[in-house]
Parts: structure tokens; sequence; C-alpha cells
């Protein structure tokens, strides 16, 4: 999956875990403390989650997060701490670089799995991408055809 991280073929079960949202530095650092242990003690793979911006919020007054700055600032110093490999959402085409700069895996949120131009522009860093799919959206091999297309373009 990536340099540091293998999925299948007798790798240890691969978790994704950590807060939400980016609350704040010490929530976080908390947060990837605890995960670290967890993982060690218990020989798993971790990847550590947390988003800068959470733009699918159902009310317009909720937290959304830091934004991606101060977000991707906070992940790189729990990156370099804790030595996690890390994942978060990009919601937009223009986040893709500076996201791919820190992040190990690019996530892709379930309501934006058909955008085809923020696809292969994360497809293009070269990073892991984890497309979410929504369940409305069930249409076997669909998005993994996509992306292989995607490699073809590049």
């Amino acid at each position: 999956m990536t340099d540091r991280i293998g999925v299948g073929n007798g790798e240890p079960l691969l978790f994704i875990a950590g807060p939400c949202v980016i609350e704040n530095r010490e929530v976080l650092f908390e947060a990837a403390e605890f995960l670290t242990e967890l993982s060690k003690r218990h020989s798993i793979n971790l990847v550590f989650k947390s988003s800068f911006d959470k733009a699918n919020r159902s009310s317009l007054s909720s937290y959304r997060g830091p934004n991606i700055g101060e977000g991707l600032k906070i992940l790189s110093e729990v990156k370099e701490k804790f030595g996690l490999p890390l994942l978060s959402d990009i919601h937009e085409k223009w986040q893709v670089k500076d996201a791919a700069r820190v992040l190990d895996i690019l996530q892709i949120p379930a309501f934006l799995c058909r955008q085809t131009d923020l696809l292969l522009a994360a497809g293009e860093t070269g990073k892991a991408v984890n497309i979410k799919k929504g369940q409305f959206m069930y249409v076997p091999g669909r998005y993994v055809q996509q992306r292989r297309e995607s490699e073809k373009h590049g």
C-alpha cells in the first residue's frame, strides 16, 4: 500500500483510527500516543486518521476543523513524534498537493467518490488513495477501473 504499510498477504490486520476531526493539538497527541501503544502491544498496522476539514457537516455552525494549513502542520508533528503513517480526507483538487506532502494515504469522502478531477489528482500523487464509497453508489469495480484508467493517462 505504501513503503511503510502492507495490506493482505500475511501482513498484520490494518487499522485506520484516530479522532474524526482535529479538535486541537493536545487531544490529537493524546490519541496518537494511546493508539501507538495499542498498536505496538498487539502487533497491528496502524494508520492515524484525523481530518483537517470535515466539509460534510449537516449544520453550518458545526465545527469543521482547523483548516488545511494548521491541520497538516499538527498532523506532521504527530507523524514526526510517533512515527505513524497518516490519512486524512481531501475535498477539493487544490488541497491534493499540500496534503500529499504530509499524508501517506489520501482519503476521498463518500460524498465525493464520483468527483473525477479529485480522484485523478489524488491518483497522480503516487500516494495510496482510500476512496470511501457511498452505499448509494454500488457499481461493482467501477472505481477500481477508473483508478486504473487514470494510471494510463499519467
